[in-house]
């Protein structure tokens, strides 16, 4: 099993960290790949939070992603099907840091047996950093 933890500053509150990334038609701004909310949430959850579920089309693979829960202190998601990994979750922590938040975000899952586990963790780590870098860009430039 993987376990990848990556952590971001970010000049924003918790909640509109939050807000910007339950907006999954919008996450190509941030992560290399294209993005489809394709289930709503659940009724009485924020907007894009738990029960929607995206399609994600990313590195030639095509996947969906279930929200299980979402809060201002912490997102959960999961891979539902056949995926690129198996037994995949991620948990974005959002911690408050003064005025600014501190993101904190972990994948856990298992490479497919042919594929090796370092190979995977490289573009998992690279891919995450990126988008976090990205988003932390995005509200610098607000």
């Amino acid at each position: 099993m993987l376990t990848i933890k990556l952590t971001q500053s970010i000049k924003a509150s918790r909640q509109s960290v939050m807000m910007v990334l339950l907006e999954h038609d919008k996450l190509h701004r941030f992560f290399d790949g294209q993005f489809e909310q394709t289930k709503p949430e659940t009724s009485g959850q924020p907007f894009g939070g738990a029960g929607a579920i995206r399609r994600v089309s990313l590195h030639g693979q095509t996947f969906f992603e279930q929200i299980i829960s979402a809060t201002e202190q912490h997102i959960c998601y999961r891979i539902i099907g056949q995926g690129p990994v198996s037994e995949h979750q991620g948990d974005i922590r959002l911690l408050k840091d003064g005025k600014h938040s501190q993101i904190e975000y972990s994948i856990r899952c298992k490479a497919p047996w042919w594929q090796p586990t370092w190979l995977v963790r490289a573009i998992i780590m690279r891919d995450i950093g990126n988008a976090l870098k990205r988003l932390a860009r995005f509200y610098d430039e607000c």
